[in-house]
C-alpha cells in the first residue's frame, strides 16, 4: 500500500488567513519509505509572523524568488495521486493545504483517508506528551539534527514514528522456531522488490516510557479525582 507522510510550514497558525510556505512529502510503500520524495519552498505573497519565522527559519527574502502555490498544485497533486496522506496534527496541515487549493480553484482533499498520527499517539499514550520531538524521544528516533523545523525533515522523521505507532518493525506474527524470515524492502529507484534476511527479536526491547512520562501520567491521574481507579496502579 502506498503511503505519503507530509508536513507544512506556514507563515501564522490561522489558515483562512496565513499561507504555506513550504510542502515536504515522503512515500512509503508496504509502511517502507521508497526513496521519492516532494520538497517545495513557496512564495506566500504575505508577511511572516515573527513567531513562525523563529520556528521554521525561513523568511520573506528567502522566499521572494519561489514558486507560489498556484505554480506547482500540478506537480504536487501528481506526486500524492490518490494514497492516503500521514499527517502530525492533520487538522491544522490539511486546513492549510485544502485553503490553498480552493484558492488556486481546485477540488479539496478529501479527510476520510487521512491518518492522524497524533491521534493514533494520543490514543496509544495518553496523558503525556505526543508532539513529534516527544515521540523522538520514547521510541529512540535520532531528531538531534532538527535545530528547526522543516517540512521535509520533518515528514522524514514522521515517517519513523508511523511505523513505531503501528507497532515497530514486526518482520513476522509466526511463533515457531525459524531464526529468520524474509521482509521486503523496496529500492530507492523503484526498480523492484528486494528481499533481505532479518533475525526475530530474541528477547524484549527496554521500556521506551521515560521518567518525564510516568510524571505527566501521575500529574494527569491526580487530576481525575481521590476515588479514580488509576491510584491503585501508580506509586504515590
Amino acid at each position: 500500500m502506498r503511503e505519503i507522510i507530509l508536513d507544512t510550514e506556514t507563515t501564522g497558525i490561522n489558515a483562512r488567513e496565513e499561507r504555506i510556505v513550504e510542502i515536504g512529502c515522503v512515500e512509503m510503500v508496504d509502511r517502507f519509505l521508497t526513496g521519492r520524495t516532494y520538497q517545495v519552498y513557496l512564495n506566500p505573497e504575505k508577511e511572516i509572523s515573527a513567531g513562525a519565522v523563529a520556528v521554521h527559519g525561513l523568511t520573506n527574502a528567502f522566499l521572494a524568488d519561489k514558486p507560489k502555490f498556484t505554480d506547482v498544485v500540478d506537480e504536487f497533486l501528481a506526486f500524492i495521486e490518490d494514497s492516503p496522506l500521514v499527517i502530525h496534527n492533520a487538522s491544522f496541515d490539511m486546513g492549510f493545504i485544502n485553503a490553498e487549493l480552493d484558492r488556486a480553484g481546485r477540488s479539496k482533499l478529501p479527510l476520510d483517508t487521512v491518518v492522524d498520527t497524533l491521534l493514533l499517539a494520543r490514543r496509544k499514550h495518553p496523558g503525556v506528551g505526543n508532539k513529534l520531538d516527544d515521540l523522538c524521544t520514547r521510541y529512540g528516533i535520532n531528531n538531534t539534527h532538527r535545530t528547526k523545523h522543516g517540512a521535509l525533515l520533518d515528514a522524514e522523521i514522521l515517517s519513523h514514528v508511523y511505523v513505531e505507532l503501528l507497532g515497530g518493525r514486526q518482520t513476522s506474527m509466526n511463533l515457531g522456531t525459524q531464526e529468520n524470515t524474509k521482509i521486503q524492502n523496496y529500492s530507492e529507484n523503484l526498480s523492484g522488490a528486494q528481499t533481505y534476511n532479518a533475525k526475530i527479536r530474541g528477547k524484549s526491547l527496554p521500556n521506551r516510557v521515560t521518567e518525564q512520562d510516568f510524571a505527566a501520567h501521575k500529574a494527569f491521574i491526580d487530576k481525575m479525582g481521590e476515588n479514580v481507579i488509576w491510584k491503585k496502579y501508580i506509586s504515590s
